[in-house]
């Protein structure tokens, strides 16, 4: 297994990044939920959309040297989502297409990317950071129970193949 970094660089997209290599991590990220049975959007899905949900929102990158190993979108609240009632709330932001090189995961880098999504929606004026994932990714749901996530409700995106859980964290003023 590859030394992980100890300081990774995190910012935000830049129009020189690859989408082709941000794509092929999430699909590397996501593969061990599609193994599960899941069928994720970022198992599969194209650069094309991947451009489109980057474009919704703010996207960040994290960096060993040249190589990305982890990416989080932070969507600003007020963004319309008619596709559930709870991201479509004027103070909640909604972090997606989240995802760690597998290699690096449970490496605390995650926390890291959760934590930069958690501070941004706060300055872009959410009270809340909503995610979801499947209803029967435990392993998943733990992880953002551990950090305070509460469970809000349930969707079902046309894509995907299972019921998806909502977590929302109310957003404290930083100190």
């Amino acid at each position: 297994m590859p030394t992980a970094p100890t300081q990774p660089e995190v910012r935000m997209i830049a129009d020189s990044d690859s989408l082709d290599d941000l794509t092929d991590l999430l699909h590397r990220a996501y593969a061990p939920l599609a193994a599960m049975g899941f069928r994720y959007l970022a198992t599969h899905q194209d650069v094309a959309t991947t451009r489109r949900r980057i474009a919704k929102g703010e996207c960040f990158l994290m960096f060993d040297g040249a190589r990305v190993i982890g990416t989080i979108v932070v969507t600003p609240p007020s963004t319309p989502a008619p596709y559930c009632e709870w991201y479509d709330r004027p103070d909640v932001a909604v972090a997606n297409q989240f995802a760690i090189e597998p290699e690096f995961q449970g490496q605390g880098f995650g926390s890291r990317l959760l934590n930069l999504a958690e501070r941004r929606a706060r300055e872009l004026g959410a009270a809340e950071l909503a995610v979801d994932t499947a209803e029967g990714a435990a392993h998943l749901i733990r992880f953002y129970d551990v950090r305070g996530y509460r469970h809000i409700g349930y969707a079902q995106w046309k894509q995907a193949n299972y019921r998806s859980v909502i977590l929302s964290k109310r957003l404290e003023a930083e100190p």
